[in-house]
């Protein structure tokens, strides 16, 4: 019973995930921010004014694309092994 106690008290001070994991994980949230940053504009300061530059490929095609890869990185950060390394 002794090595149970020291063993949870071992693991407690542990991270969830590794340093890998996390250095995906930023690269996922910088990935999201490239998205979300490539999605502004395209607004008319001109409520009556219809601006047809909100329909451009950027916009439309290219910033969804971009969070939704984003958001497939910080999976695959979350599901990574971190003890588990390539010989």
């Amino acid at each position: 019973m002794g090595t149970k106690k020291k063993d949870q008290l071992k693991t407690e001070g542990e991270f969830l995930f590794g340093k890998k994991n996390y250095l995906i994980m930023i690269a996922g949230v910088v990935v999201i921010l490239i998205g979300f940053a490539l999605m502004l504009g395209g607004g008319s300061d001109d409520p009556t004014v219809f601006n047809e530059e909100i329909y451009n490929f950027q916009r439309i095609r290219l910033a969804p694309t971009v969070v939704l890869i984003g958001l497939a990185i910080e999976v695959y950060a979350i599901m990574a092994n971190p003890g588990q390394e390539k010989k």
